[in-house]
């Protein structure tokens, strides 16, 4: 079988304060960027796989922290 590649998102809950993001904020909003409001960080992974991987369990119990963090899976073709 071929791999298959996946792209997995991890961002902060939108319950958990994101001092990156806010200090990313403040930075745009210095340089005249205005009608920044709001910035999000979070974490990408690209990942190549054989098929058949369980990657839902891997982005929760691995690359993403449940209690804080949400993850997305995006499967590439």
């Amino acid at each position: 079988m071929d791999p298959v590649k996946a792209r997995v998102y991890v961002t902060f809950k939108p319950s958990v304060l994101d001092p990156q993001g806010q200090t990313i904020r403040a930075a745009l909003n210095g340089l005249g960027h205005r009608g920044i409001v709001d910035v999000r960080q979070g974490k990408y992974f690209e990942i190549t796989m054989q098929p058949g991987e369980d990657l839902d369990a891997i982005a929760r119990d691995v690359l993403s922290n449940p209690v804080i963090e949400d993850y997305r899976i995006e499967m590439l073709d």
